[in-house]
């Protein structure tokens, strides 16, 4: 096999990618790039599940806790740096397995993103301090009124996603979205997605142990250590978020419990929406018999369509 093929395992939060990516990467002695934002920051562990310290060792991992959260670290690094170590992985290996629900981060690898002006870091800035005294709100209306294109799709309730939007429309005189679906890079690989499902009841009970099983892990304790820090993007995320709301009195624990299971399930549930989307996907029950995927995966990489 002369072609170079990367395996991106996708599906919604807690539906078991980890596993699989390992099984997968195991199966044909190569390594793991991760695709999942969230975990990329070496402070954040139990609230972002990153994989255990035996799961870490079955198998060479990549971009798993490699910066802190006091560094600015965008998708276009990712994509860069990413990449880089896939020519460096392909060199001796002709698969390498991609694992993550970070939907942007996943295509930055599979197609490339959109390029976008150099814009003057202090508008940045002055967003980030409107975030903070006027609340998100704030930074919903003015995308409304700058692009309303893009804010009928964005995630509302991410500032970060807001603020990088708000800066490309203030720093470039345009639209964020006029940036958009440009000509991407030719990639010298082929990608290949294996999408785990499973009926909603399951998926949204699987999101609510995994937060209990958090709960119990520590997860209290890791965002109390970094409730100083809660101003930076990297923690403006699902279960950190709402515990820094209860530190705060916003509400009780087990309210704060019960919204980060909420918007865990709502963020599962854009994951899907993404996912459906795409095209020559392998969807694949979370039950599922490896033998029989490892059967259809070596198809797709002989050539063949997917077949469910």
């Amino acid at each position: 096999m002369n072609k170079k093929n990367l395996i991106s395992i996708v599906g919604p939060t807690a539906i078991g990618k980890t596993s699989l990516a390992i099984a997968i990467a195991k199966h044909f002695k190569t390594e793991i790039i991760s695709a999942d934002s969230r975990q990329f920051f070496k402070e954040m562990s139990i609230g972002t599940a990153v994989p255990s310290p035996e799961e870490l060792a079955s198998v060479p991992h990549h971009f798993i806790q490699h910066k802190n959260i006091y560094e600015e670290y965008t998708v276009g690094d990712f994509e860069r740096e990413a990449i880089e170590k896939l020519e460096i992985l392909f060199q001796a290996n002709d698969i390498v397995v991609m694992v993550g629900g970070s939907g942007l981060y996943v295509d930055a690898i599979k197609e490339g993103l959109d390029h976008f002006p150099t814009i003057d870091p202090e508008i940045r800035e002055t967003l980030n301090e409107n975030l903070k005294s006027k609340g998100i709100i704030s930074l919903q209306e003015r995308l409304k009124v700058l692009d309303r294109d893009y804010y009928g799709q964005v995630d509302l309730n991410n500032p970060h996603r807001l603020i990088r939007a708000l800066e490309v429309c203030i720093g470039s005189g345009f639209p964020y979205s006029s940036f958009l679906n440009q000509q991407k890079p030719e990639r010298n690989f082929s990608t290949h997605t294996i999408a785990i499902n499973a009926e909603r009841a399951i998926v949204y009970d699987r999101i609510n142990q995994r937060v209990d099983i958090m709960m119990e892990q520590g997860l209290l304790e890791e965002v109390m250590s970094l409730k100083e820090h809660q101003h930076l993007n990297a923690l403006q995320t699902v279960g950190y978020r709402e515990l820094f709301g209860y530190f705060k009195g916003d509400f009780d624990l087990d309210t704060a419990v019960a919204e980060i299971k909420k918007n865990t399930r709502r963020f599962a549930k854009r994951q899907l929406t993404w996912l459906r989307k795409k095209e020559d996907i392998l969807w694949v029950d979370y039950k599922y018999d490896l033998n029989d995927l490892l059967r259809k995966l070596a198809q797709k990489l002989n050539g063949q369509d997917f077949k469910q």
